[in-house]
């Protein structure tokens, strides 16, 4: 996949998203560079997640958990790790994300955007804005499980 504009973008995300068939790492990379960064206060909010599956160890693997999504209620009231109970009860589960989180304006390849630290483990999840109700996200961090190859979602807001 060559360089995208926005609008392309926005529209092979929307693809992948309705598809949920395996992409090349290298092609999430080209959606997530034609989007644009989103500040903290855009992502405020409770929101759904999913996965963007591209082959990453991580793929499938949250459904295992319950996820559910994120809340990012404020720049350190953030549940990174929402699942569900076995009665369908939404929860913030501490031992999965080792903890909360905070929000930060973190630069990722080589632009300011939005991004969950998490507290507990080495790693940040990073946004860039889909449409006002829609995220695309990549988790980046220091363990070989993230820096090697991203894992790629993405949020709907609730």
């Amino acid at each position: 996949m060559s360089q995208l504009t926005e609008q392309q973008a926005v529209a092979e995300f929307r693809c992948l998203v309705q598809s949920q068939e395996i992409s090349a790492p290298g092609d999430l990379d080209v959606i997530w560079a034609a989007l644009s960064p989103v500040g903290i206060d855009e992502v405020i909010g409770d929101w759904r997640g999913g996965e963007l599956p591209s082959g990453h160890a991580l793929d499938g693997q949250l459904a295992k958990v319950g996820w559910h999504g994120k809340w990012l209620r404020g720049r350190y009231d953030v549940a990174p790790m929402v699942c569900r109970d076995a009665d369908g009860e939404l929860y913030s589960n501490l031992d999965v994300g080792k903890g909360a989180a905070s929000l930060w304006m973190v630069e990722f390849r080589g632009e300011l955007t939005a991004s969950m630290v998490y507290d507990g483990q080495p790693v940040i999840d990073h946004f860039k804005r889909v449409d006002d109700a829609t995220l695309m996200g990549v988790m980046n961090g220091s363990t070989s499980l993230v820096r090697d190859h991203h894992f790629y979602f993405f949020l709907t807001r609730e």
